[in-house]
């Protein structure tokens, strides 16, 4: 099986997302694959055990792309052997009345995960960029003073909101929380397919919505939304990987790989030693519980 290196995923100048493959080859079977898988989300589930332990750093994991991109099962598959108390996943839907009570950013920044914790985006902040780009009416409905029509939704509008979402990373980046941004990236093609499984398939019906078709009528808009904002933020202190989608076990299994090596470089991430008091009188204190 191939070796990858996450740096091939990560987007460190601007890119042309058409130019880049949404399925790769590792030279292994599924089986083998998932296997590796398997192996690399023990070794993430400890090391996360570890950063509970240490309490000095967050990690956040934002999942964006297309619909039917595979956001649900990789979470599923990647987290697996966590603790379930130091990982928290929340799945961002249409902002309820409270939510748009307040500025857009603010429902993000209460779900953020404290130190020592993982915290999952499910669909992130980068949707205020991307599905109200496509959609600008949608901004109305967040009641801002300067926004009386949809004319006064202009490009200097979505530079602003850039800037703020990198003052946001940066902010939180500044304060412990490790930031990756996966931009899982599905071909048209495979949508497709995998939009028809949901129609064939009496148990995955549920999922199907015809908003979906409607939306993949959007597809090119949608591509050029995502391939501005991954160019505009991101940065080292919040990368983003665009990870080829296509085919379901390569993408689980390059994101788990991806957050193992990159956290493993943390050198200062590790368990707390016992005070030296504490350390000094162990004898002691199981010889006391032996003696019960």
């Amino acid at each position: 099986m191939k070796k990858i290196d996450y740096k091939d995923f990560r987007v460190k100048e601007n890119i042309d997302l058409s130019k880049i493959p949404t399925k790769i080859d590792l030279d292994a079977s599924e089986k083998k694959i998932e296997k590796e898988l398997e192996e690399v989300r023990e070794k993430l589930g400890k090391l996360q055990d570890t950063l509970y332990a240490h309490g000095k750093y967050a990690v956040l994991v934002c999942l964006q792309g297309m619909d039917t991109a595979g956001k649900d099962s990789l979470i599923r598959e990647v987290f697996k052997d966590f603790n379930t108390r130091g990982i928290i996943v929340h799945s961002f839907k249409v902002p309820t009345p409270l939510e748009l009570g307040h500025d857009y950013l603010w429902r993000h920044y209460i779900a953020l995960p404290q130190r020592g914790k993982f915290g999952v985006f499910n669909r992130t902040h980068y949707e205020n960029v991307l599905v109200t780009r496509v959609h600008p009416q949608y901004i109305m409905g967040e009641n801002i003073p300067a926004i009386h029509t949809v004319d006064d939704i202009n490009d200097a509008f979505w530079e602003k909101r850039f800037e703020q979402i990198r003052n946001f990373e940066q902010h939180i980046a500044d304060n412990g929380t490790l930031i990756y941004k996966f931009y899982l990236h599905l071909s048209k093609e495979e949508q497709k397919y995998r939009l028809l499984r949901r129609l064939e398939n009496k148990e995955k019906n549920w999922k199907f919505s015809a908003g979906d078709l409607k939306e993949r009528k959007l597809w090119s808009k949608y591509q050029e939304c995502y391939q501005d904002a991954i160019n505009k933020t991101s940065l080292p202190h919040a990368p983003w990987y665009v990870i080829p989608a296509d085919d379901k076990p390569t993408a689980r299994y390059i994101v788990a790989r991806t957050l193992y090596d990159t956290l493993k470089e943390y050198k200062d991430i590790e368990e707390p030693e016992l005070d030296e008091e504490t350390k000094a009188n162990l004898d002691l204190y199981k010889q006391q519980l032996e003696s019960e």
